[in-house]
C-alpha cells in the first residue's frame, strides 16, 4: 500500500464488514498488504464486534481506518457505511474471511479500465480451502427469479478462464465502479444479509451498466464463516424482496409463472423438511416477504423509472432454468 496519498483517480478503496472476525482478520489484510497495485485503502467496517478486533487492528494494522458502528447493522449496514467512507475511484467490498491473490487489486482495475461500460467487476472466487475448487465465477439470476454463485462446488479445470460479462458481482469480493455508484445508489439495508449485492446488480443493469466476470482476480474464500440459520431466513425473504422490486413488469408478463411455482417449490420443501431450524427460519423469510410486499411496491417505482435498457436485453442476460 502506498505511503503517500495517491490521487483519488487512482485509488481502490476496499471495504471490509467485520462483525467477531479477529481470527480470519490477518490472513485478509496481511494478503492485502501484498497487493501489487500501489494505491490501496482499507476500510474495516465494524459491527460493534466484541472479541478484539478494534485491538487487533490498533496494534497491527495501523495503516487500516477503522469505521466502528454502534451496533450490528447487517452485511449492508456496516459495507454501506464504509463505502461512504471509501475515496477511491473504485470500491469494493471484501470477506473478512479471504485471502486475495497479490495480484488481485490490479486485474480489477486493469477490467475498468478497459471495460468502461462496466460498473461492476466480479473475481474468480475459490474456496480458501480446496483451491481447485470455485465458489463463484461471477453470479447469475434466472428465469425462475433465483440467484446463483456460476461454477459453484465445481473444480477449476479451465472451464472460467474466458472474461465475460456475468449478472453480478458476489458481495464477497465485489468491486464498484464509484461513476456506478453515485448513479445507481449503495446497497440497500433492507436486505440486511443475503443477496443485497444481486438487488444493487440488478438496478445498476437496468440503468444500463454491466458485470464483468475477471479470470485474473483470484479470492480464496472460507464459505463456513457465514450463513446458516441466518442465511436462511434471509435467503427466503430477499429473493422476494427481489422478485417485487427489481424484475420489470414484461419480465413477470414472460416468467411470472415460473418465479410462482419457484417459491412455492421453495415452500413445499421447507415444509418437508419442518424439522429443521434453517427449513422453518426460510420459511420464516418468505412470509416477512410476502408482508414487505406493499412497502417495496413504492421503492419498485422508483428502481422501475431508472431502466435505460431494453426488456429484450435484460432477458438476454438471464439464465435459462
Amino acid at each position: 500500500m502506498a505511503d503517500s496519498a495517491p490521487p483519488l483517480s487512482a485509488l481502490f478503496s476496499v471495504v471490509i464488514p467485520n462483525w467477531n472476525g479477529a481470527k480470519h482478520l490477518p490472513v485478509c489484510l496481511d494478503a492485502l498488504r501484498r497487493q501489487t497495485y500501489p494505491y490501496v485503502e482499507v476500510i474495516i467496517a465494524d459491527n460493534a464486534s466484541a472479541d478484539g478486533s478494534q485491538a487487533l487492528l490498533a496494534r497491527d494494522y495501523p495503516e487500516v481506518t477503522l469505521v466502528q458502528l454502534p451496533e450490528n447493522r447487517g452485511f449492508t449496514g456496516a459495507c454501506n457505511v464504509g463505502m461512504m467512507a471509501a475515496r477511491g475511484e473504485f470500491v469494493a467490498l471484501l470477506n473478512n474471511d479471504t485471502e486475495v491473490d497479490p495480484g488481485w487489486v490490479t486485474a480489477v482495475v486493469d477490467a475498468f479500465a478497459r471495460h468502461p461500460e462496466a460498473g461492476m467487476v466480479a473475481s474468480k472466487m475459490l474456496l480458501f480451502d480446496r483451491r481447485d475448487h470455485f465458489h463463484t465465477a461471477g453470479d447469475f439470476y434466472t428465469t425462475s427469479g433465483w440467484p446463483g454463485n456460476r461454477g459453484a462446488w465445481q473444480q477449476d479445470a479451465g472451464q472460467y478462464d474466458r472474461e465475460e460479462y456475468v449478472f453480478s458481482a458476489c458481495g464477497g469480493s465485489a468491486a464498484y465502479r464509484r461513476a456506478m455508484l453515485d448513479q445507481v445508489g449503495l446497497l440497500d439495508d433492507d436486505f440486511f444479509f443475503s443477496m443485497e449485492d444481486v438487488d444493487l446488480g440488478w438496478r445498476a443493469q437496468l440503468a444500463g451498466w454491466k458485470c464483468l466476470y475477471a479470470p485474473s482476480a483470484v479470492v480464496y474464500h472460507h464459505l463456513a464463516a457465514t450463513g446458516g440459520i441466518t442465511g436462511s431466513y434471509y435467503d427466503g425473504r430477499n429473493a422476494i424482496y427481489i422478485l417485487i422490486k427489481d424484475v420489470p413488469g414484461p419480465l413477470w408478463r414472460r416468467y411470472g409463472g415460473r418465479f410462482v411455482r419457484r417459491q412455492a417449490k421453495n415452500a413445499l420443501d421447507a415444509l418437508h423438511a419442518w424439522r429443521g431450524k434453517a427449513a422453518r427460519a426460510r420459511l420464516r423469510g418468505m412470509a416477512a416477504g410476502i408482508r414487505a410486499i406493499p412497502r417495496l411496491l413504492g421503492k419498485r417505482r422508483a428502481v422501475q423509472m431508472t431502466r435505460r435498457v431494453s426488456i429484450d436485453y435484460l432477458d438476454s442476460i438471464l439464465t435459462r432454468d
